[in-house]
């Protein structure tokens, strides 16, 4: 009997091992990089430096501030409360069909810690402790020991979605979320969410299972040749890049273009940062805008190399388009002058002919008296 049972166990801890485990697609080819997203709820009170040591980004703590839009100034020692999502942005890259972080979190095992503990309770959700399993290749799930380092794979995709590119959030789905109710707090749709996700009804929705929910991104004039190319911010989120000597923030009121500006940072690849001036335009750098009659010209940030920092101008034009015909001579005259003046007029008309027909009759008269 103890024989089967411990055959049994090897048999299921091999089942489970070889499993395929469902993550993010990242169908881009490997080695595509670009921003991911997930919101972590903390089950107890904790600080913001908290979070990034647990995360791994306790050098970088701009990140966090701009991925929740918190004001620069804000202390890493601010309480979180339970139940407060906070946004991670982290390096994410494709990997044989599934995006994973580049520098994972690593996780350090307590006394008392399973799997499935580190899963749902540490990491509020965002992985799966299956996930964590087959990453660290842990072959019985069980057997974890204090001290044990484990790399947690935060879900994280790159692809494009209906044909545009977003930003992939890691949702951590908690009991009584729906998809429909998911799908308007983050203004996309259900059928988006159930194809993204590989579901096929609303119903396969789990608990405890972080689910790939697109936001829209900002459009930047960043191109392929960049270091940060994609470049994608979501909205109502900030982030630093060319080595901290830009700072760039989205907000659907800009007409969803991103918006840049120096940062005044002190940069993280250059001694200074090099010079942000737009080629042209020698009064004019990044974020600038000038104003001409009926046009405007601003200077964007377009990327940059190790060795400089594009710029490029971009214009918009209010002007008249040339050609245009005349307004119309019978158009009705304006409400300040056809509708009070005209009346006027009409009435002194009517008044001389008044006066003009009197004065044929009575000469009439007197001609007929005679």
């Amino acid at each position: 009997m103890g024989i089967a049972v411990a055959l049994l166990t090897v048999f299921f801890a091999a089942a489970i091992a070889s499993t395929p485990v469902e993550s993010f697609t990242c169908s881009g080819t490997s080695g595509t990089t670009c921003n991911g997203l997930v919101g972590y709820v903390p089950s107890n009170t904790t600080t913001l430096s908290n979070i990034t040591t647990l995360f791994g980004i306790q050098n970088d703590l701009r990140s966090l501030l701009g991925a929740n839009n918190f004001p620069l100034n804000t202390s890493p020692n601010q309480s979180v409360s339970p139940q407060q999502t906070i946004r991670i942005t982290f390096p994410c890259t494709c990997n044989n069909g599934t995006g994973y972080p580049v520098n994972p979190p690593v996780y350090t095992v307590v006394s008392g810690d399973t799997l499935s503990h580190i899963a749902e309770v540490v990491f509020s959700g965002l992985v799966t402790y299956q996930q964590i399993q087959v990453f660290n290749n842990v072959k019985d799930a069980s057997m974890i020991v204090p001290g044990q380092e484990l790399k947690i794979p935060l879900p994280c995709s790159c692809d494009e979605v209906g044909g545009e590119r977003v930003v992939h959030y890691g949702y951590a789905v908690e009991s009584g979320n729906t998809v429909q109710g998911i799908a308007q707090e983050f203004n996309t749709t259900e059928a988006t969410l159930l194809s993204l996700n590989g579901l096929n009804s609303p119903k396969d929705l789990l608990a405890d299972v972080p689910l790939d929910v697109p936001l829209k991104a900002c459009t930047t004039m960043v191109g392929n040749n960049s270091l940060d190319y994609p470049l994608l911010v979501a909205n109502d989120t900030y982030i630093f890049t060319a080595g901290n000597c830009v700072m760039c923030s989205c907000n659907a009121a800009n007409n969803w273009t991103l918006q840049c500006e120096p940062s005044q940072a002190q940069s993280t690849i250059w001694t200074t940062c090099p010079s942000l001036q737009c080629q042209g335009e020698q009064s004019l750098y990044i974020g600038n805008t000038t104003t001409s009659s009926c046009n405007r010209t601003t200077c964007a940030y377009a990327g940059y190399t190790n060795q400089t920092i594009f710029t490029t101008l971009t214009s918009l034009s209010t002007c008249p388009v040339s050609g245009s015909p005349p307004p119309s001579n019978n158009a009705p005259p304006a409400a300040s002058d056809g509708n009070i003046n005209a009346p006027k007029f009409l009435l002194k008309g009517w008044s001389w002919s008044f006066i003009l027909m009197f004065i044929h009759l009575v000469l009439l008269y007197l001609h007929l008296v005679q």
